[in-house]
């Protein structure tokens, strides 16, 4: 199934010794394009996308991966190989929801929860998980709405509240699922304690546009209430950021004959212009 929406991981020029990190982490796993710029990769089918971005932004809990494995010996390997060099921030042990779980953020920054289940519980092997938390707190549910209205085919397929006197915080989704585009599943949650972080570019969210209309379409919708910035990057109103690319735009850079064209070309650019590229 195709991907038309995948997570981007911001790393300070070291994405592709990272890709090949999470290679070895997971199975069934592949770099699938390398330039100075991008890494992508597959993790047992779902795509990544590693940015040489610079020591700028860098990834925090506020975005993590939720990742559902089959055994126990699978979560104990990952979570070694992930841990090492990394800082744990939930153990890995028994928890009312899970019989093996632990978070960890690794030597990259980026955040993983690993947990012993039926990935077809989840339908989805690794799930972005938005923690609403800092300036965002207690935006989970208004954001899940908020999702579901711009992307199409898309829903609320499970919802479970703190219990009251829980949480002495803006908190009310303890966890949540929600599906866009009929296959890219998310979980959602408000964090129970104060946190010192929220959305940042260390983790984004691209967007592969096939058209102008679609690239016009997800621009507009979410910038409503957020702010632009360049190169197709935006933030949405809840701090959220988001790449919205053309779905050509690996092939334009795969040129040699136009790819420094194209680039000098998007790097002027806020909201993609996709003749523009191609004419470049």
């Amino acid at each position: 199934m195709k991907n038309l929406i995948y997570p981007c991981l911001w790393f300070d020029g070291n994405a592709k010794t990272a890709a090949e990190y999470y290679c070895s982490v997971f199975s069934n796993s592949v770099i699938t394009a390398d330039t100075p710029m991008v890494v992508t990769f597959e993790l047992d089918g779902t795509k990544f996308m590693g940015l040489n971005g610079g020591p700028q932004f860098k990834p925090n809990p506020a975005i993590s991966f939720y990742v559902t494995l089959e055994s126990k010996e699978q979560v104990e390997r990952a979570w070694r190989l992930l841990a090492d060099d990394g800082s744990i921030l939930m153990p890995l042990d028994k928890y009312d929801w899970s019989e093996l779980y632990g978070w960890v953020q690794d030597r990259f920054g980026v955040n993983w929860q690993l947990s012993l289940g039926e990935m077809n519980e989840v339908e989805q092997r690794f799930v972005p998980l938005l923690m609403f938390c800092g300036e965002q707190q207690g935006n989970a549910s208004k954001a899940m709405d908020y999702y579901v209205s711009v992307f199409r085919d898309s829903a609320i397929t499970f919802a479970a509240n703190y219990a009251p006197g829980q949480v002495a915080h803006d908190a009310t989704v303890v966890h949540a699922r929600f599906r866009l585009l009929g296959h890219h599943v998310f979980m959602a949650m408000d964090s129970g304690v104060p946190q010192p972080f929220t959305f940042n570019e260390g983790v984004s969210l691209v967007i592969d546009c096939e058209t102008q209309e679609e690239v016009d379409y997800y621009w507009a919708r979410l910038t409503e209430g957020g702010e632009e910035s360049r190169c197709g990057w935006l933030k949405d109103r809840f701090g959220v950021s988001w790449q919205v690319v053309p779905s050509i735009l690996p092939k334009l850079l795969s040129d040699p004959q136009r790819a420094e064209r194209v680039m000098q070309a998007f790097m002027n650019m806020k909201k993609f212009d996709i003749n523009a590229l191609v004419n470049a």
